[in-house]
């Protein structure tokens, strides 16, 4: 007999799988004690560089949730470090970068980036898809633009300024810089699916900040490159697309990326990001965050009408519309699963 496709995967591809998927962005993470306990004492990019701790932590929320995919452990800077890029994850700030980018000699400092630079993420892989059985493993890696302003800010910023005044005042060393992480994320996602992950997401924290004009003619073709590396490996991978206040950009942010899946933010009500995404784009999303610390009614409520509006799709996986902070309940985030699994899609229509 075929094995059936998880219905993850069905819905990525256009399919109306018997029950809709869910799983979490940052489902492993600062939410689960277990998660907790085992970082304790271990920085967070050690144990990104930890097989057996990846494995450990991406498991966590499968077993603990019953979500429809999991998402490899690690971090979208994570394969910055690994060409030799001098950072730190530093606690309540977040990505912080000892000589910022600034020059066209910053460039010499960052190499393009191959598997032997990576082992320890292939000998997680292997081993969580051994473990996972028919349960799909998402890889990721962050977008060439969020890499970029990180690099060029030094950390994160709301306003991005010596990002964008980067973008508009050296378009050409702009466009070195985008090209070389493009070739990293794209082979970090690379060697994610050849060892066996089923589908990939590309983060773009911070594309949110630009205007459409230029989002689409000085970072699209950046993160296109990354999407079209991914589909060259396994063109049958869902590729999924998401960014964090892209509600003007979503229209790009599907086929012409070369995406299958576009993940949409809180921001645009669901159904209207089916709207601008395009009829033959699946959809991911969309609630709040911040609803899942309300009470369970609002909850089952916000919960029951992001299916509705997510019929209409080409696919629909239920997931947030960012990840999960740290404060959320487990036992609220698995009474979402159990909800979304039980609501019959015919029932949605």
């Amino acid at each position: 007999m075929t094995p059936q496709p998880s219905p993850f995967l069905a819905a990525c591809r256009g399919s109306r799988p018997e029950r809709t998927p869910v799983w979490f962005m940052r489902q492993a993470g600062r939410s689960l004690p277990e998660y907790r306990r085992a970082r304790e004492g271990i920085s967070m990019l050690e144990s990104c560089r930890r097989p057996e701790l990846v494995t450990q932590i991406t498991l966590q929320p499968v077993h603990r949730y019953g979500v429809d995919a999991a998402i490899l452990y690690s971090d979208i800077v994570l394969p910055l470090q690994a060409v030799g890029i001098d950072l730190d994850i530093v606690p309540g700030v977040g990505p912080v970068i000892a000589e910022p980018f600034r020059t066209r000699g910053d460039l010499d400092r960052l190499p393009e980036l191959d598997a032997a630079h990576v082992p320890f993420i292939t000998q997680a892989v292997t081993d969580l898809v051994a473990l996972l059985g028919d349960v799909p493993l998402i890889g990721f890696a962050g977008a060439p633009f969020t890499l970029a302003s990180y690099l060029v800010e030094g950390g994160p910023s709301r306003d991005l300024t010596r990002t964008k005044a980067l973008l508009h005042g050296d378009p050409g060393l702009w466009k070195s810089l985008l090209d070389r992480l493009s070739q990293i994320s794209g082979e970090y996602l690379r060697v994610q699916l050849a060892a066996g992950a089923s589908a990939v997401q590309l983060f773009d924290s911070w594309a949110g900040t630009l205007e459409p004009v230029d989002y689409r003619d000085r970072v699209l073709p950046a993160s296109a490159a990354v999407l079209a590396r991914a589909a060259a490996e396994r063109p049958d991978a869902p590729r999924i697309h998401f960014g964090v206040g892209t509600g003007e950009l979503l229209g790009s942010m599907g086929r012409p990326a070369g995406a299958s899946v576009v993940g949409v933010d809180f921001r645009v009500p669901l159904d209207e990001a089916v709207r601008r995404i395009g009829p033959d784009t699946a959809v991911q999303g969309n609630l709040d965050p911040a609803v899942l610390l309300a009470p369970w009614p609002v909850v089952r409520e916000r919960v029951l009408r992001i299916l509705r509006q997510g019929a209409g799709a080409h696919g629909h996986v239920f997931n947030l519309g960012h990840g999960v902070p740290p404060g959320a309940d487990p036992q609220v985030l698995k009474k979402i699963v159990d909800l979304v699994h039980d609501t019959v899609p015919d029932a949605r229509e």
